[in-house]
């Protein structure tokens, strides 16, 4: 057994690297404190100049303004902070949604641009080259004058079975609440645990056999066979509460409005576009010898894409596509231009109130920031189980 070095004694001369490092990198972090104390006081001294108050005081006071759209009931009287958790929630509802669609349609697309059919390869490269080169802004008021000046009104709407289209937005039915639902809920999340072992257990069969293995429909169906059967258990509720067609409006059932709907959709069509191409490259990147080992095996072409293609883009694929959910997240703050009450909306009305501006933009920053560094370290957490294990 060799004998071990003996360990470095750390040196305080400034001859030693490390020793200037050190010091470089307090005396960075001491300008930078400084500054930020400096301009914070000089800030705060402004405003007391002129008269201007300051702090989040406010944000225990009654907000005075009524939210047009929220997950959960909100009255003018209750306090500002929980006005800023109403437009949170909306916020977070658009980004969740749409990167769940984005992702769906982007890779759908992206997939497509390689297709062998002219026609689907032609569809989807004009999908890109259009949606990719409109700025978002004219893209949301797009759909959002759609839905306000080209469809019917809300006592003339479009009936398509028991849903509604309309001015008004999409009206839909939803079930009455009932213990079933609790039950069935449950079941959903034992059936995607049971679908995710499956899933794992198939995995590990391909990798021992090279006998393709169903890698989501049979998931799918456990998870969806897991809801059925704790539904049934819990008594099987069918009641449904359907919208029906008023003397003014439509009434009853569930409904998304034109403002929700035309941000979603905004957002969705304009981020799937860049989505496509981070796909596309990331397929592309993935050795030509591949594609043509797979078929010496006698995969199909789908095969291939889904056991082979895929499975080794998602590598290069998943950082780009982070940069993509940052920024569907961060352009949500354009619904403000089309009424949609996010959480920079409700600022603005706070803003104009209180007078607050500092505050209520650090409160935007905060938001934003968190639920980017949220995403992003999901996502760095999904790129590192993705990521290539070296023995």
């Amino acid at each position: 057994m060799a004998p071990s070095s003996p360990p470095k004694k750390k040196s305080w001369s400034w001859r030693s690297q490390a020793f200037r490092g050190l010091v470089y990198q307090a005396l960075a972090i001491i300008v930078i404190a400084a500054s930020v104390l400096y301009l914070a006081n000089n800030t705060a001294t402004n405003m007391k100049v002129r008269g201007i108050q300051s702090g989040f005081d406010f944000l225990t006071g009654a907000a005075g303004f009524d939210i047009g759209e929220s997950l959960y009931a909100f009255d003018s009287g209750e306090p500002y902070w929980r006005a800023y958790l109403v437009g949170f929630t909306n916020t977070l509802r658009v980004a969740v949604i749409g990167i769940v669609l984005t992702t769906v349609l982007g890779t759908l697309i992206g997939v497509g641009r390689l297709s062998r059919n002219a026609l689907v390869r032609g569809l989807c490269t004009a999908y890109v080259e259009f949606f990719r080169n409109i700025p978002i802004l004219l893209q949301l008021l797009m759909w959002y004058l759609m839905f306000t000046e080209v469809l019917p009104a809300a006592n003339e709407p479009m009936v398509i079975g028991p849903f509604f289209l309309s001015k008004a937005g999409f009206s839909f039915p939803i079930p009455h609440w009932a213990d079933g639902h609790v039950w069935a809920a449950w079941g959903l999340l034992l059936g995607v645990v049971a679908g995710w072992l499956y899933r794992r257990y198939a995995i590990g069969v391909f990798e021992r056999t090279g006998r393709p293995q169903s890698l989501f429909v049979a998931p799918l169906a456990i998870a969806v066979v897991g809801s059925l059967i704790a539904w049934a258990l819990g008594g099987a509720p069918t009641d449904w509460n359907r919208p029906a067609l008023g003397e003014f409006a439509i009434e009853n059932g569930g409904a998304l409005t034109p403002e929700f709907l035309s941000c979603l959709l905004g957002l969705t069509v304009y981020t799937a576009a860049y989505v496509a191409e981070v796909v596309r490259s990331g397929i592309q990147s993935v050795a030509h010898g591949q594609s043509e080992a797979a078929a010496a095996l006698g995969l199909s072409r789908g095969q291939t894409m889904r056991l082979i293609a895929l499975p080794q883009a998602l590598r290069v694929i998943i950082p780009p596509m982070t940069n993509q959910f940052l920024n569907l997240t961060k352009n949500s703050s354009l619904a403000v231009a089309i009424g949609y009450p996010d959480v920079v909306s409700i600022a603005n009305t706070a803003i104009n109130q209180t007078g607050r501006s500092v505050e209520c933009i650090a409160i935007i920053m905060l938001v934003y920031l968190s639920t980017s560094l949220l995403t992003s370290f999901l996502m760095n957490w999904y790129n590192a189980r993705a990521a290539i294990k070296e023995r």
